[in-house]
């Protein structure tokens, strides 16, 4: 493969964003918008709930939620996304009381959300689940607290500092992810009026404003869209630019790529990635930002798989996380799961394709990865999972040389 490809918006960020729009009864502009199918439902959950959205070009458009009403939100579609669960933040500070299905959203694990809403109570919100719906009574008006999160949540972070951002008084969020969908997410709230320090880190300070203002926002570039592209240049030892990106938002994992030993530069917004060859074996521990990304780890699986000598991937965050090892098994790799969190990954070994199986968006992606260079033909089932998560990625490999069809 080889060529330049530009990445696009950040699909884990733009929920939150679009989330945020209907914290205000005044328009909103959002730009960067990324055209994956997770995306395209959230709009759609936010225009049948009863915002006016006008798309003023391909990837921005205006929100006007001034006349939404949360009985109105479409169950069906509500269930199908977990990112559903970032609307209860402002349908909380908007409306006070009403409920929600469940979300659903890639199995990867044992993520409950319910730990997160339980959270909630620290504003004198009352929370129960009744009939298969998560019910919610807040009181009229919202105060800043002091809350310590179970861990480093983004999803737990982004509702807690969307409620926040109109609760009257200060709120402290102790164990904050710091990830760049949430630091995205705070830029546009303190561009609606709310005051925040801390964006970046691991505590969050956010003096609440009653009444947010409309903004205009860009979402930043998809982090892990560029991971995946770097991936992809080297295991076919092609060479690319890939555009429009944010390398500061990859420090830690650029690192363990130059140790791996894929050869790049970065300049500015730009990565070049040079030939590469003589991969070799690492210990990548998943660990939330700065740390590796666990949304890097399946795509980095392949990758070791190509590296000569004994690699350990160790996956903490959760327990399903591997289910794509079994599918790279398949196509030939020496994989060794010792437990649902760890694995050894012995290299280098040739792939063979076969028909595997997309289990969640990032092990889909990481399936297509070793298609591209595992000998013979290779399909993949199953990529609804891949187009909830990246815009047209069989447009854009095809666009640098990659042999891949719908079929």
């Amino acid at each position: 493969m080889n060529g330049e490809v530009a990445i696009s918006g950040y699909k884990n960020s733009a929920g939150a964003i679009l989330a945020a729009a209907l914290l205000t009864e005044e328009p909103c502009i959002i730009d960067n918008l990324p055209l994956c199918t997770d995306v395209l439902d959230q709009i759609d959950i936010i225009q049948q709930m009863g915002a006016k959205i006008e798309w003023l070009e391909k990837r921005k458009i205006k929100i006007d939620a001034k006349d939404i009403n949360p009985e109105k939100i479409p169950y069906a579609l509500f269930e199908k996304m977990r990112v559903s669960v970032l609307l209860i933040g402002p349908l909380l500070a908007r409306f006070g009381s009403f409920r929600v299905p469940h979300p659903g959203g890639d199995k990867i694990g044992i993520r409950p959300v319910k730990i997160h809403l339980e959270t909630l109570k620290k504003f004198g919100v009352k929370f129960w689940e009744e009939s298969g719906f998560y019910c919610f009574e807040a009181p009229n008006e919202l105060e800043g607290t002091n809350i310590a999160l179970r861990e480093f949540s983004v999803i737990g972070t982004e509702i807690v500092a969307m409620v926040a951002a109109t609760a009257k008084g200060k709120t402290v969020i102790e164990i904050a992810a710091a990830e760049p969908q949430v630091q995205d997410l705070c830029t546009m709230l303190s561009n609606m009026g709310a005051k925040i320090r801390g964006i970046g880190q691991h505590t969050l300070e956010i003096e609440g404003k009653g009444r947010l203002s409309g903004t205009k926002h860009k979402i930043c570039a998809d982090p892990l869209e560029t991971g995946t592209f770097m991936i992809a240049f080297a295991l076919t030892g092609g060479e690319g630019v890939i555009k429009n990106t944010e390398p500061q938002h990859l420090t830690f994992f650029l690192e363990r790529m130059k140790d791996i030993g894929i050869n790049f530069e970065v300049n500015g917004t730009d990565i070049k990635v040079n030939t590469s060859d003589n991969f070799k074996a690492t210990k990548i521990q998943v660990l939330p930002y700065p740390g590796f990304p666990t949304d890097l780890q399946p795509q980095t699986a392949v990758l070791l798989t190509q590296a000569v000598g004994k690699s350990l991937i160790h996956e903490p965050l959760y327990e399903n996380r591997f289910q794509h090892l079994q599918e790279l098994r398949k196509m030939g790799a020496d994989i060794e799961i010792t437990d649902p969190h760890r694995a050894l990954v012995f290299g280098k070994t040739e792939l063979a394709g076969t028909k595997v199986d997309a289990s969640d968006i990032r092990a889909g992606a990481a399936l297509i990865l070793a298609g591209l260079m595992a000998r013979g033909e290779t399909i993949v089932d199953n990529i609804h999972h891949i187009e909830r998560g990246y815009e047209k990625f069989d447009e854009k490999l095809q666009s640098l040389g990659a042999k891949i069809e719908r079929i």
